[in-house]
């Protein structure tokens, strides 16, 4: 059975596949291979964007980041589930983020 996309879940079906993903997160942590945690991370924070009601995010408005730092992103426009702009006190160029790491 081929795996159904991300963006062709219901909400019900991203929570069982965040759920998976938060599983074998844990088993990556308890076999110490970091490298898989962090894929499985991201995975998560991709997923739950979908579960991230869009129409609440504000461009030009700025949200401080969910991701375990102090840092806050200016939001300049959304692209699917990216949210694209800048991190402030940053010098970095513009980025994209996936939504489910602002703040809403």
């Amino acid at each position: 059975m081929e795996q159904k996309k991300l963006s062709e879940m219901s909400e019900v079906e991203l929570r069982h596949e965040i759920q998976g993903y938060k599983e074998k997160m844990r088993k990556a942590e308890m076999n110490g291979i970091f490298n898989e945690y962090d894929v499985y991370q991201s995975k998560v924070i991709v997923a739950e964007s979908y579960l991230v009601d869009r129409n609440k995010i504000e461009i030009g408005k700025i949200y401080k980041l969910n991701d375990g730092t102090d840092s806050y992103f200016k939001v300049e426009r959304l692209k699917g589930i990216f949210a694209w702009g800048f991190r402030l006190k940053s010098a970095e160029p513009e980025e994209g983020l996936p939504v489910a790491l602002l703040k809403l």
